[in-house]
């Protein structure tokens, strides 16, 4: 089912599959989401629960049990309940089920709550453990902006801008999981990076941790346009676009949890950036969108 959400001339879309906001425009009509062109990815804007990235091997230990979990866990392809609504938000709420305690043991409540504000919108993710036991998670997001925006322009007219200058790294994923030692300069006293499509043709993933930086902006040196990303309590900020297909869209992904990495235990709760909550606890992160 589709929810459309209204605010002063700008609009939304939100699906209660994922809990995904899968359109937004701005007052001129102006589509800022990726469409999901298959011929791509069709993907738009996934939640990733209770995973991110790819396990090494596809599986890993829960109490003690051997599971496999496909890349980026099971939220973004259940359907929640609307548990709330108003003209310009809407609250969406999967909870367990007998599939989902195969795969993950734990009583849970995973609550998103969708929202235009003035300038874009907001998207606020409240996980509680809802049983008796300490329950680890990890938590991301992964919005896909067109790129470009304008007729006329390209992908490489487009910049990664950081209010602050960074040192820092991106972490190389290979076929053992992400290495703590290996890394390739990308951002060396730096607060900008020129999108190339080589990044990712070459790496797949530009993977950051460490950022100074707590908001990004994707601005195009042509037309002035563009995003930015506010992502405060997000360890990890990741960008993506598919490989070697030249795709018109590109991922900002704010991650509390990594893809395997090399060394890591063999249970969910010794993954990287894992969150653990006890019984009863809630943990809210969220991130805001705005127009520019």
């Amino acid at each position: 089912m589709e929810l459309e959400l209204k605010r002063s001339g700008r609009t939304a879309r939100v699906e209660t599959l994922g809990a995904e906001l899968v359109s937004y425009r701005d007052e001129g009509d102006r589509e800022y989401i990726w469409s999901g062109d298959p011929a791509y990815w069709p993907g738009r804007n996934p939640l990733l629960f209770p995973i991110v990235g790819g396990l090494k091997d596809g599986k890993i230990y829960v109490k003690g049990k051997e599971v496999s979990m496909e890349r980026h866990g099971f939220a973004r392809r259940r359907e929640f309940a609307v548990t709330g609504r108003g003209e310009d938000w809407a609250e969406l709420t999967l909870e367990q089920d007998e599939d989902t305690l195969a795969l993950y043991p734990w009583p849970f409540r995973l609550t998103v709550r969708q929202q235009l504000t003035d300038g874009g919108f907001s998207t606020a993710v409240t996980v509680t453990n809802t049983g008796s036991e300490p329950m680890p998670f990890c938590l991301g997001a992964h919005t896909a902006f067109r790129c470009p925006l304008e007729p006329g322009e390209a992908f490489a007219d487009y910049d990664i801008v950081f209010p602050q200058r960074e040192i820092c790294p991106t972490l190389l994923p290979d076929a053992n999981g992400l290495d703590w030692n290996r890394a390739l300069p990308c951002l060396e006293d730096a607060d900008t990076l020129p999108l190339s499509y080589r990044w990712f043709d070459e790496m797949d993933t530009l993977i950051f941790r460490g950022l100074k930086s707590q908001s990004v902006r994707l601005v195009s040196r042509r037309s002035g346009r563009g995003v930015e990303m506010a992502f405060p309590g997000w360890p990890v900020l990741a960008f993506w676009t598919i490989a070697h297909k030249q795709a018109p869209y590109l991922c900002i992904e704010p991650w509390h949890g990594c893809p395997a990495v090399v060394g890591e235990g063999p249970e969910l709760a010794d993954k990287a950036f894992c969150i653990t909550l006890a019984p009863g606890e809630s943990r809210t992160l969220d991130y805001q969108v705005k127009t520019l």
